[in-house]
C-alpha cells in the first residue's frame, strides 16, 4: 500500500546517502536556495566572495555611470550619443543581472532573460553605431559608392566563396539592418514565451528535452542570434580598414567577448551539469550551481571588459565623416 512505499522509498533513500559511490541530498532534487537559505548556510569564505564580487559590481556600474556622463558631454551627435550609451551598457547590465542572481539564486532564470533581452538590442545598436561612425546612412552610401561588397564571410558564410559581392545601397543597408533587428525584436518576443511556459510548467532551464520548451526557443533564440551576427561580419570586413582611428577593431572584440561569455559559456556549464561533470553541492543542485558559477564568472568577466571598454569608448567624437587610404585599396 502507500505507506508500505513510502517506508521503501524511505529507507532506500538512507542507504544510498550513506554509501561513498552515491550521496544523495534533498538540495540535489529540489529547486535554488531562497536567499534566506543561502545566507543561513554560507561560512566566512562564501561571505567574502560575495562581497567582493559586490564590490566589482558596483565598481563595473559606477565606472559605466562616469562614461555616460563623459558621453553625453563630449559626444556632439545625438544619434552617435546614444548608440555608444546603448553598446558601453552591457557589462554593466550582464553584470548587475548576474549579482541579483548571485543574492537571490532562484532568480536565475529571470535575470537571464533581462540581460539577454538587453544583449540583443546592443546587437542592432552595435550595427547603428558602425554606420553613425561613417557619418549615418546617406554618408555611408556614398562613401561605399563603387565598392564591391564582400557576402561570403563568417559567421554563416565564410565557406560560401561563390557568392557573389554586392554594392551598397539604401535597399541592402536596409536588409543589413533588418539582419540585426529581427534578433532585439525575437528574442524578448521567445523569452516572453518562455516565461509563459515556464508558469505551465512546461519550460525549464538546462533540461534539452523535445517536450521541454527551453530546447526549441534556445534553438530558434541561437539561430536569430547567428544570423543578426551575419551583416555586423559584412559591415565589419570594410570598417576594420575605413574606421580603425576610430578603434573599431578592439570595440567589435569587446562586443563578441559579451555575447560569448553570456551564450557559450553559460551552455557549457549547463551541459557539464547534465553530463554529470558538476555534481550536487547542498544547497545547490547540479544545474543551479552550474547557473551560480556562470553567474560568478560573469561578474569578474564583466568587470574586466567594462573596463577594457572605458578605454577604447574614451575619446571625442566628432561629426566629421571618417577619412582613411584604405578605401582606394577596396576599390582597386
Amino acid at each position: 500500500d502507500y505507506t508500505a512505499v513510502r517506508l521503501y522509498l524511505s529507507e532506500l533513500f538512507d542507504v544510498l546517502s550513506q554509501t561513498n559511490y552515491l550521496n544523495i541530498s534533498t538540495s540535489c532534487v529540489h529547486e535554488p536556495p531562497t536567499t534566506g537559505e543561502l545566507i543561513r548556510d554560507m561560512d566566512a569564505l562564501n561571505w567574502a566572495i560575495i562581497v567582493i564580487f559586490t564590490i566589482m559590481i558596483t565598481i563595473t556600474t559606477v565606472v559605466y555611470a562616469e562614461e555616460v556622463l563623459y558621453i553625453s558631454n563630449k559626444v556632439p551627435c545625438p544619434r552617435r550619443r546614444k548608440t555608444l550609451i546603448w553598446v558601453n551598457g552591457a557589462p554593466p547590465v550582464v553584470a548587475l543581472t548576474s549579482c541579483i542572481g548571485l543574492w537571490v539564486p532562484r532568480s536565475a532564470m529571470f535575470t537571464d532573460f533581462a540581460s539577454s533581452i538587453y544583449f540583443a538590442v546592443c546587437i542592432h545598436q552595435f550595427m547603428i553605431m558602425i554606420i553613425a561612425e561613417y557619418g549615418g546612412e546617406e554618408a555611408m552610401i556614398t562613401r561605399f559608392k563603387g565598392i564591391p561588397i564582400k557576402t561570403s564571410t563568417g559567421p554563416c558564410c565564410c565557406c560560401c566563396l561563390c557568392l557573389p559581392n554586392t554594392t551598397m545601397s539604401r535597399r541592402t543597408l536596409r536588409i543589413l539592418k533588418m539582419g540585426t533587428f529581427q534578433v532585439a525584436f525575437l528574442r524578448p518576443v521567445l523569452l516572453f514565451l518562455g516565461a509563459v511556459l515556464w508558469t505551465n510548467g512546461n519550460f525549464m532551464p538546462g533540461v534539452m528535452t523535445v517536450d521541454n520548451g527551453y530546447l526549441w526557443i534556445t534553438i530558434v533564440s541561437g539561430t536569430a542570434t547567428v544570423l543578426s551576427l551575419y551583416p555586423i561580419g559584412i559591415l565589419f570586413n570594410h570598417a576594420r580598414f575605413n574606421l580603425a582611428n576610430q578603434k573599431i577593431i578592439p570595440k567589435f572584440v569587446l562586443n563578441q567577448s559579451v555575447l560569448i561569455l553570456c551564450q557559450l559559456q553559460g551552455s557549457i556549464f549547463t551541459m557539464c551539469a547534465n553530463m554529470g561533470s558538476l555534481t550536487c553541492v547542498p544547497p545547490f543542485s547540479a544545474r543551479a550551481r552550474a547557473s551560480y558559477m556562470h553567474q560568478q564568472l560573469l561578474v569578474v568577466e564583466m568587470f574586466v571588459v567594462g573596463l577594457l571598454a572605458r578605454c577604447y569608448y574614451r575619446k571625442r567624437y566628432g561629426t566629421e565623416l571618417v577619412d582613411g587610404p584604405e578605401i582606394e585599396l577596396l576599390k582597386a
